[in-house]
């Protein structure tokens, strides 16, 4: 067990290194990044749970101590927290991998919450090729967990029900976060630009949108641009770049946090049928130093709530609603790859600012909380880690 000491630290803002050609095709940010702002870690255990291959995301099955992972070149695992012991989820579809693509994110139906995962639906994402074998999309598939027992655990009958459009070449930029709205009725999907950037302005695609959609994956009633059909009915929001993160505050407000270029990470409060500016505005500029508008009060776009150069390189968000940290009811927890840390923000209506930083031995890639608030989280370089007071 590594305990972290307290650190309180005021950082002066340095001039944001231009990524690497690498990064271009990768999209995220070099490790040698910088970060800024209140930096201050409290007195946080950090207990090391188990060891994967390049994880990308980790959900408890709501109502039980057991946790599914994503590793990136196609196997889903599941982990039982309280023994530690993990085992292969046969079934797991056939992925893009490479780049940014894979197996991607989970999500379950927090209604169907129990003690056992046995027949639990299961949401899954990954990146799939074109039929030409060059092109790649992402995709949203839905199954069913069979699974007697965690050694005899299977997920059956998954079907795509929905794929980002259109494929094209590349290998960054899929995004394909999950959420679910309080209520249960709509599933939301992040839908990365694709390292393509003008089709976040062009709403016959969804690339660079979020997608609200019924849980069968059918354009949701009641979308903003449902009568133009086609792909645009599904679209909730555009102008997006690498959304990497969403959740639901305590008011059922829908947040997303996403990439910018060489700077400009963001937090955006989402809101139906707004236009959040990617590629005219960021409050970055491009990898190879052309500059990019920043936003501007008329500009039409909606703005982040909060934004970092140099970046944080944000993985995933979730708000915390656990016990464990009482102080951090309600603040949004987004872990950082470059940053290798837990950044806590606070939300002060449609306003947010950085509370702490909390350091972590990896780039943090996913995040859960458990049923007792301790917060879970997977690195890239393979470690699933325990947070706790």
């Amino acid at each position: 067990m590594n305990t972290l000491p307290k650190l309180i630290a005021t950082l002066s803002l340095p001039t944001l290194a231009l990524a690497s050609c690498a990064y271009a095709e990768t999209g995220e940010t070099p490790e040698t990044a910088q970060t800024d702002g209140a930096v201050s870690a409290g007195e946080l255990s950090i207990t090391q749970m188990g060891e994967f291959e390049k994880p990308w995301a980790i959900e408890f099955a709501p109502g039980t101590q057991m946790l599914f992972v994503t590793e990136k070149e196609g196997t889903l695992k599941v982990m039982d927290t309280a023994s530690g012991t993990s085992a292969t989820v046969a079934g797991a579809p056939d992925v893009a991998f490479g780049g940014q693509g894979g197996l991607g994110d989970i999500a379950f139906l927090p209604s169907e919450a129990g003690s056992s995962v046995d027949g639990r639906t299961l949401y899954l994402s990954w990146a799939e090729f074109g039929d030409d074998g060059e092109t790649r999309g992402a995709v949203v598939g839905k199954g069913t967990l069979a699974c007697p027992s965690m050694e005899d655990c299977a997920l059956e009958g998954l079907q795509v029900i929905w794929r980002q459009s259109p494929k094209v070449e590349g290998r960054g930029h899929y995004s394909h976060r999950i959420t679910f709205s309080p209520d249960e009725s709509h599933m939301y999907i992040a839908s990365g630009d694709r390292q393509k950037l003008t089709p976040a302005q062009d709403r016959t695609n969804t690339l660079g949108s979020i997608v609200r959609l019924n849980l069968d994956g059918t354009p949701a009633e009641g979308n903003p641009f449902a009568d133009e059909g086609g792909v645009t009915a599904q679209i909730w929001s555009y102008g997006h770049r690498n959304i990497l993160g969403m959740d639901w505050d305590a008011q059922g407000r829908l947040w997303d946090v996403e990439h910018g270029p060489a700077g400009g990470d963001e937090l955006n409060l989402v809101e139906k049928g707004a236009n959040y500016g990617w590629p005219e505005r960021s409050y970055g500029e491009h990898y190879d130093g052309d500059p990019i508008t920043d936003h501007s009060p008329d500009d039409g776009f909606n703005k982040p709530a909060i934004w970092w150069t140099p970046v944080i390189a944000p993985g995933d968000m979730q708000f915390y609603t656990g016990d464990m940290f009482a102080d951090w009811q309600g603040d949004a927890l987004i872990t950082g790859l470059s940053s290798r840390a837990i950044v806590r923000v606070e939300i002060d209506g449609e306003n947010a600012s950085e509370a702490a930083r909390y350091p972590v031995d990896g780039r943090v890639r996913s995040l859960d909380v458990a049923p007792d608030g301790s917060i879970w989280v997977a690195t890239d370089e393979g470690s699933i880690l325990r947070l706790s007071m």
